[in-house]
């Protein structure tokens, strides 16, 4: 028989690497699309990082103060404490705010702002006095009027009642607070300070014109507020409660009766006036 002669033998297969497979058409365009646009941003803002805060462009160079009249400049820039050359940008506008109100009670408001590329901007509105208090450690506040009062230290006191600034001299136009409240009953029921708040109530609510011509507004109780006027002339206010039309009361009232020395609108719709 015919043998079959066995053929050369295939070689043998080894398991190599499995090839990569092909990205799709198109993804390596958009990658390369990709990084030519972050690559620019990334440049430009480590440029803006570094202009606001590594460069010597934008720095402080220069605070401004507006509003200021019986503060100073210096005071003001004191407590603000922001340190010439520092990064503009590192000025926190509220935390400068934040010092100036607590480290002058003098002030009421106020903005901080960057100016744009070196200076930094403080605008302020003080408090305006409606009353005093003198200050005086044997009679308290308020011990009395012109007598017995000269040399002494005056505190003033905004429409909330907050005392905010100590004066040598009485401002001008504006009245003195005396809580003569020794052996009435309000004194204890309400306190100085709840006394002292009525009264602020009753300053803030004349007008200009009527606080100015004011000499001292005088407490004996809750319900017993007097104004002690330039001539020699009082108001009886009574209590604080209803200041806004008893305000309008007098003013009509001292018009009607010019020449008076003593008014009461302690019930503003049938207000009264007496003396020539």
């Amino acid at each position: 028989p015919d043998l079959v002669r066995p053929g050369p033998r295939p070689a043998p297969r080894w398991p190599g690497r499995p090839r990569a497979p092909r990205p799709p058409e198109g993804r390596g365009r958009r990658r390369l699309l990709l990084a030519l646009a972050v690559g620019p941003a990334l440049l430009i803002g480590g440029l803006a990082l570094w202009l606001l805060y590594g460069s010597a462009w934008l720095r402080v160079e220069s605070v401004t103060v507006a509003g200021e009249r019986a503060l100073t400049e210096r005071q003001v820039l004191d407590a603000a404490d922001i340190p010439l050359g520092d990064p503009l940008v590192s000025v926190d506008p509220g935390e400068v705010e934040r010092r100036l109100l607590e480290a002058l009670p003098r002030i009421d408001s106020v903005e901080a702002a960057r100016s744009w590329p070196h200076g930094v901007e403080l605008t302020i509105r003080e408090r305006k006095a409606v009353v005093v208090v003198v200050q005086d450690a044997r009679n308290g506040e308020g011990g009395g009027d012109e007598d017995g009062t000269r040399g002494r230290r005056y505190a003033e006191v905004d429409d909330e009642g907050v005392l905010f600034g100590t004066v040598a001299e009485r401002p001008e136009g504006v009245p003195l607070l005396a809580l003569d409240l020794a052996g009435s009953p309000s004194g204890h029921r309400f306190g100085s300070e709840r006394m002292r708040r009525e009264a602020v109530g009753v300053a803030a609510a004349l007008p200009e014109r009527v606080r100015r011509d004011t000499r001292t507004i005088r407490v004996r109780s809750y319900d017993s507020i007097t104004l002690e006027m330039s001539g020699g002339r009082t108001v009886v206010w009574g209590s604080g409660e209803d200041s806004d039309a008893k305000a309008r009361s007098l003013i009509l009232l001292m018009k009607a009766a010019d020449g008076a020395e003593r008014f009461d609108v302690s019930v503003p719709g049938t207000p009264a006036a007496s003396g020539s």
